[in-house]
């Protein structure tokens, strides 16, 4: 009978050492599908852990909950690398409104920004200017700033199908606005939600004061794009509206929390290493299910979809869940400090920061020749309607690994209703997928297996039977 199992194992592991590139994504998918953990894990982190803000509880419970589920794989190793990491806390609810006259007032949906300081104790009430951005800001001056609250309004592009960059045109003012605005006299900052579509959310994100002293700060909130629009509207029909709000966060100090990781050790190179990865951090509104729930569960799930698909890594596979993306990025500088240290060899990152949404493809931060060798797999994900292979960026946590010879990644999800999530109460497991994000997993797993099988120097065929 033993000698039966074992006869039985050594054509199971010639079978799957003989299988095509294209037969083990199959297998790999198939796993996903009808085998997948992600979304058990998601659920567990979103609904029973919920908003993760960095030095939290709800962070530190998060630590916990993803290194024993780690552990539960059976992988090589797993442990949790400590990492400072700031404290802001949101305090009660916010409150604003817009008046119009003495007692005509209309409620607004406002949330503080990241980072901001408090009103003053009963709230702030000032005339508004509308702008919209920091260059028109400048170009107003002091004279027309001081003593005003500023009411940042430039939308995201709506007609730019890469939304991201659509974000990336207008979030210099929910970072740096209310650090300009301060500088001119400003006594308060509002800032237009960075959402492609109107709704009653507001989102916030991270904004800074720079240099700044601590007298010089002002408060600084998000309004939902529906109020934004009214604001806007009553501005335009009376110069002397005013603008209320009040909220009481506060930034406390430093605290430890810790990236965790986990690893698959490498049966050939096991000097040489593939990450992947998300942030394990969200911001306190919603549950974090898109920003970066997701991003955790699928980066977990493909070292078990490894395992589970009877791939031995020649290279060593880690899942890093970083800390502190959101509002610091102290987890990726950390990770990337320490292993610059130990001298370790990082070939390839690959992130997921996207959100949970249908996976459209990839974009590759790496050299032209790496590229041209990449896009030869490009027929291997056509059957799962993986398109998108794009030289670009990657993701915030994986960028300090880069060098000159290896290679980032970003998996990039379909991104037309990211945003209206992103950063606001209604990023919660409800509007996550399951079947979406299975593939995600699936197709974030079949990469990391190419380019653990075929290394990142250029070849001329990967669609072989492997030796």
């Amino acid at each position: 009978m033993k000698r039966f199992l074992l006869l039985l194992l050594i054509l199971f592991t010639i079978n799957i050492s003989a299988q095509t590139d294209a037969e083990t994504l199959k297998t790999i998918y198939t796993t996903s599908l009808t085998n997948g953990k992600s979304y058990e894990w998601l659920d567990y982190l979103s609904n029973q852990i919920g908003g993760r803000l960095s030095g939290s509880l709800n962070a530190e419970k998060a630590v916990a909950y993803t290194k024993e589920e780690l552990e539960k794989l059976g992988l090589d190793k797993v442990w949790l690398q400590p990492v400072m990491v700031p404290k802001w806390v949101r305090g009660a609810p916010e409150y604003a409104y817009i008046e119009t006259g003495p007692g005509k007032t209309t409620t607004v949906n406002i949330c503080a920004l990241g980072g901001s300081i408090a009103t003053p104790y009963g709230g702030l009430k000032a005339n508004v200017v509308e702008v919209q951005g920091i260059e028109e800001l400048k170009k107003l001056g002091e004279a027309n700033i001081k003593g005003k609250i500023v009411f940042y309004n430039r939308p995201m592009q709506a007609d730019l199908i890469q939304t991201f960059e659509a974000y990336g045109g207008c979030v210099d003012q929910r970072y740096a606005g209310a650090m300009e605005a301060a500088k001119l006299g400003a006594v308060g900052v509002i800032v237009r939600s960075m959402n492609l579509r109107l709704d009653d959310f507001p989102h916030t994100g991270s904004m800074t004061y720079g240099d700044l002293p601590n007298s010089k700060r002002i408060p600084s909130a998000a309004i939902s794009t529906n109020d934004a629009e009214t604001l806007s509207t009553m501005l335009a029909l009376d110069k002397n509206v005013k603008f209320f709000f009040s909220q009481s966060c506060r930034q406390l100090a430093d605290v430890q929390s810790y990236n965790v990781i986990g690893e698959i050790t490498g049966s050939q190179y096991p000097n040489e290493y593939i990450i992947v990865g998300g942030h394990l951090d969200s911001w306190d509104l919603g549950d974090g299910s898109h920003d970066d729930g997701a991003g955790v569960v699928q980066s977990m799930d493909v070292l078990r979809l490894l395992k589970e698909s009877g791939i031995k890594p020649k290279r060593s596979i880690r899942v890093v869940l970083f800390m502190n993306e959101e509002n610091g990025l102290r987890g990726a500088t950390k990770y990337a400090e320490v292993a610059k240290q130990k001298g370790e060899n990082h070939i390839f990152s690959l992130e997921s920061d996207a959100g949970g949404f249908t996976p459209r493809g990839f974009s590759f931060d790496c050299s032209d020749a790496v590229f041209s060798k990449i896009e030869s797999w490009k027929p291997l994900f056509k059957p799962y309607l993986i398109h998108y292979f794009e030289q670009g960026g990657s993701g915030a946590d994986v960028g300090p690994l880069k060098t000159e010879t290896n290679v980032l990644a970003g998996l990039r999800p379909d991104s037309q209703r990211y945003f209206d999530h992103h950063h606001a109460a209604n990023d919660t497991f409800e509007h996550v997928n399951k079947r979406e994000l299975e593939l995600g997993a699936a197709t974030m797993t079949a990469l990391v297996y190419l380019f653990d099988t075929y290394g990142i120097a250029p070849i001329s065929n990967s669609n072989q039977i492997k030796d």
